[in-house]
């Protein structure tokens, strides 16, 4: 099993007390990231997977002390070892949180817990685990990622700074990922997808994840009754996917009001469906209001559900790989001129099919009147300019 680099973002914590919660879309490889740390820890070890009955059944006792008593027998635990406990897919039993709060604070037990919702884990973590979790995302896979589950590089070489995926590359390292990057644009990362070599097993798993997400997350964690809005919601924001969105309009379009729209896509965003990218302001408290861009979070899944450009796919490929170095926002001057991406308000980048100058030229007046002095153009044909970065290496 590959190692995601969030792997070894997480395993110094294992020394820490708190619980750690893996959260993020299904079938990002939650459960085997789970399970890689599992292996890891030094110590007793116990794994359950509440979407098995009888796994619930440990943790049904309200003596939370015998709850202990039977995991500490289970384990094997002597003289007050160290325990960890693993628990997968926890949001089938909310009131287990109750239970890892007591005995983190009583017997010292390591907890590491999945959920397949954020929508979910915002509303119960902060009220039962406050201050006693390290809650972290794991999104579907960054093109390192991909390269190394091509077999192209190897784990130690994906931990990295934004700053050395723009260091310049010779022209055979420019050309040595090339080939792989199509594929990854048009299936996306999830790891399931990414190891399936024939192209229709790749659609037909798509089309899976993409059904389990309205039987189990649609279903589980909203109060719809009837999932046909939120269907044709994904498909209208699907073809809007890199723009601004008017949602006026788009409340008009779906026939439902602002604030349903709103909620709508609130609940998208917190289930890691898609990301709303807010315009940037040096002021903090702006960046909250007026016209946000639409991505999603993964672009296979907006291959597999609307016909998009290849500019929208490659756009919406760099706005998640950019993710993973920080916070994103874009720049719009008055609807007449813009840049794509602004990472941690430090670094403008602007993406293109193919760069030209004017490309160039067009950013560095934009960038520099808001203060921002590096730039890039983003180019997914190889051009000879100093300032260009090409997708594959970030």
């Amino acid at each position: 099993m590959y190692k995601r680099e969030l792997f070894y973002t997480i395993r110094p914590q294992l020394e820490h007390k708190n619980a750690i919660v893996i959260t993020g879309m299904r079938q990002v490889g939650k459960t085997t990231l789970m399970r890689q740390l599992y292996d890891d820890f030094v110590g007793k070890r116990l794994w359950f997977d509440l979407d098995n009955p009888l796994d619930q059944m440990v943790f049904e006792s309200i003596d939370y002390n015998s709850v202990y008593r039977e995991l500490a027998n289970l384990a094997g635990i002597e003289n007050d070892e160290r325990m960890l406990v693993c628990i997968d897919e926890i949001q089938n039993l909310p009131e287990i949180t109750k239970i890892i709060k007591y005995l983190i604070d009583h017997f010292g037990v390591k907890f590491i817990v999945t959920g397949s919702s954020n929508y979910y884990q915002r509303n119960l973590f902060p009220e039962s685990l406050s201050g006693r979790k390290f809650l972290y995302t794991l999104p579907v896979l960054s093109f390192r990622e991909f390269l190394v589950f091509n077999e192209r590089i190897s784990e130690d070489q994906l931990t990295r700074s934004i700053d050395d995926a723009l260091k310049p590359k010779s022209k055979v390292e420019i050309l040595q990922w090339k080939d792989l990057y199509p594929d990854y644009v048009e299936f996306g990362g999830f790891p399931e997808v990414v190891i399936t070599s024939n192209k229709e097993t790749k659609r037909l798993i798509l089309r899976n994840i993409f059904a389990s997400f309205f039987e189990k997350d649609i279903r589980v964690f909203s109060e719809l009754k009837d999932v046909r809005e939120l269907r044709d919601l994904i498909l209208l924001l699907a073809v809007r996917n890199g723009n601004m969105l008017d949602i006026t309009k788009l409340s008009s379009e779906l026939g439902v009001n602002r604030v349903k729209m709103y909620n709508y896509l609130e609940f998208l965003e917190s289930i890691f469906f898609l990301k709303l990218l807010p315009k940037y302001s040096e002021s903090v408290d702006r960046t909250v209001v007026g016209g946000k861009k639409v991505y999603f979070s993964d672009t296979g899944i907006l291959n597999l559900v609307a016909k998009v450009t290849n500019g929208q796919l490659l756009e919406t490929a760099v706005a998640n790989q950019l993710g993973y170095y920080g916070e994103l926002c874009f720049y719009n001057k008055r609807n007449s001129a813009e840049i794509d991406f602004i990472l941690n308000k430090e670094i403008a980048f602007e993406v293109k099919q193919k760069a030209i100058e004017s490309d160039y030229k067009k950013l560095q007046k934009l960038a520099g009147n808001i203060g921002i002095t590096r730039q890039f153009v983003i180019s997914n044909t190889l051009v000879e300019h100093e300032n260009t970065v090409y997708p594959w290496f970030l």
